[in-house]
């Protein structure tokens, strides 16, 4: 099957008629080559911590791959890396994302909130996304960066073109993104190698000059990937959680009435409406097999934690929101040694996000204008989220 057909407007639906039928479906991926789809809970969940998956494609069989084109000095990152070097490089760079780091910051992601909120005034109509849910874990992610004021537009430019460019996008906007892209990170390690911050690029750099731990395209890419990643999952997350709330005003109402279970109540917006459709893919080092299909090595196997998420025997109900409910074992931060290593930090951004904008805005819709989703087999997030808002009740 061609995994396009549905998923990019109806994504559930597809899951559910595919874990009806079997366990592994053959399909055409994201980039158009022959791949194994893997989307029972169970399997997922194996498979996202099976060492025989590998993420390096140097283990893709000649051929049946093509993936997202970067320069080397971008590529090197933890998506495409397996134990040792991946081991080495999460441990770097782990310090910086630990639950107590993401405690102090905190503060200051509640001071960007409310600023973004104040700059929307008492009531009104606006685009979440443009508004609050984008600006909130740019700005976040660049000041533990240390990227200046002045490129962070231009950042979002660049993802935005590479993730889900508008309709009407020349196919060479992506390779100019990556161009500027690289541009950009070469001359900001000069920048702090000249003038050093107190910033998380700042403290891999004197790793990487003073000890040689990181090659040079390795902290390049952990760069581009800390940036990437940190702004594009938690935008995505915070715009999905509004609006799973604005379809469901019951539970929205709940949550008003006890603010103190959005912690909880994050955790079933990942499940529910996760960040990702697809993880990032695998090459199996040799034949493996998962519900009862053997895959020959080297073949690319995508798995999906959106369809494991919504598995009935996992999480009863799965197609209902419900705040209240059990969310443990949910795998849309991943699984094993490949866990997303800024979950602390997406989980704090989020609720702080719906913290500060559920207590300004007592009134908050839907609007009148078109709520779209990104044109994205991998992404599962919003392109746009239109509002009303304001202090008094309908």
């Amino acid at each position: 099957m061609d995994l396009a057909d549905g998923l990019l407007d109806h994504p559930y639906d597809v899951y559910r008629r595919l874990r009806d039928s079997a366990p592994v479906h053959r399909i055409a991926g994201p980039d158009g080559t022959p791949a194994w789809l893997v989307t029972r809970y169970d399997d997922v969940r194996a498979a996202l911590a099976d060492p025989r998956l590998s993420l390096d494609k140097r283990h893709a069989t000649a051929g049946t791959y093509k993936g997202f084109s970067l320069p080397p000095a971008l590529d090197a990152n933890l998506l495409n890396m397996d134990p040792p070097d991946h081991t080495r490089i999460r441990r770097l760079v782990g310090r910086a994302f630990t639950p107590r780091r993401t405690e102090q910051l905190r503060t200051p992601i509640r001071r960007t909130a409310d600023q973004l909120l104040d700059a929307l005034g008492t009531e009104g109509d606006t685009d979440l996304i443009a508004s609050y849910a984008a600006p909130l874990p740019i700005t976040v992610i660049c000041d533990l960066l240390g990227v200046p004021d002045r490129h962070r537009r231009d950042f979002r430019v660049w993802t935005d073109t590479l993730v889900a460019p508008a309709p009407g996008t020349p196919p060479e906007a992506g390779k100019h993104a990556v161009v500027a892209m690289l541009g950009f990170f070469t001359q900001l390690l000069a920048d702090k190698r000249e003038e050093p911050g107190d910033d998380l690029l700042s403290d891999l750099i004197a790793v990487r000059d003073e000890g040689d731990r990181l090659s040079e395209d390795e902290l390049m890419s952990l760069a581009f990937l800390i940036l990437f990643a940190g702004y594009e999952n938690t935008v995505q997350l915070i715009g999905n959680a509004v609006l799973a709330l604005l379809q469901h005003p019951e539970q929205l109402a709940a949550l008003r009435k006890d603010p103190t279970q959005l912690p909880a109540a994050v955790e079933e917006f990942l499940r529910y409406e996760g960040p990702a459709l697809l993880a990032i893919r695998r090459f199996p080092v040799e034949d493996v097999t998962i519900g009862g299909v053997t895959i020959p090595a080297g073949e690319t196997v995508w798995v999906s934690a959106s369809a494991a998420n919504r598995d009935p025997d996992r999480f009863p109900d799965p197609d209902r929101l419900d705040l209240g409910r059990d969310t443990s074992g949910h795998l849309a931060l991943g699984h094993g040694i490949h866990y997303c290593l800024g979950a602390p930090l997406a989980r704090a951004e989020t609720e702080i996000a719906l913290a500060a904008l559920l207590e300004r805005f007592p009134r908050l819709e839907l609007g009148e204008g078109e709520v779209r989703w990104r044109p994205s087999l991998r992404a599962r997030g919003l392109l746009a989220l239109p509002v009303t808002y304001g202090k008094n009740s309908a």
